[in-house]
């Protein structure tokens, strides 16, 4: 039996990006200036409670906890917000906050107004597309980190 031997077939190459290429791009601008925006909005709210604004004041007394849980979650909130803004801890700074906003959805349907707690719930799923967007960082972080830096 002989064989038939083909030239083997080159791809066509194409100078326009592609479509997927494009939707990348533009997922990344989306998830670049969600980032941002969740660091102003978060960061705001944590500089309200670190400063007793009297909504903040309000918020945990209706609670039933202390100033001093107001100011450490007003603290964990502005250094996070601070931590999304560069690029090596954002991805660190999204996790920490996935966690913080799931409590605060907690703290939303069990303490105080059940129908606020589908924001913090919303905001997890943003903060784990950024988590996921800066794996690579938070990788490089770790082993970093690891080495005894």
């Amino acid at each position: 039996m002989s064989e038939i031997t083909t030239a083997p077939s080159t791809p066509a190459v194409s100078t326009a990006p592609s479509a997927a290429a494009g939707r990348r791009v533009r997922g990344a601008v989306a998830l670049g200036v969600a980032r941002y925006a969740l660091a102003l909005f978060l960061g705001f709210s944590g500089i309200a409670k670190l400063i007793a604004h009297e909504s903040a004041i309000e918020s945990f007394e209706r609670m039933g906890w202390g100033q001093g849980a107001m100011y450490a979650i007003g603290g964990l909130e502005t250094a996070g917000a601070i931590a999304l803004l560069i690029p090596v801890l954002a991805g660190v700074a999204a996790l920490a906050f996935c966690g913080l906003l799931a409590g605060a959805s907690i703290v939303q349907l069990t303490l105080l107004d059940p129908p606020n707690a589908v924001m913090p719930a919303l905001l997890i799923v943003v903060m784990v597309l950024i988590a996921r967007e800066r794996r690579g960082e938070t990788a490089a972080l770790i082993a970093w980190a690891r080495r005894g830096a």
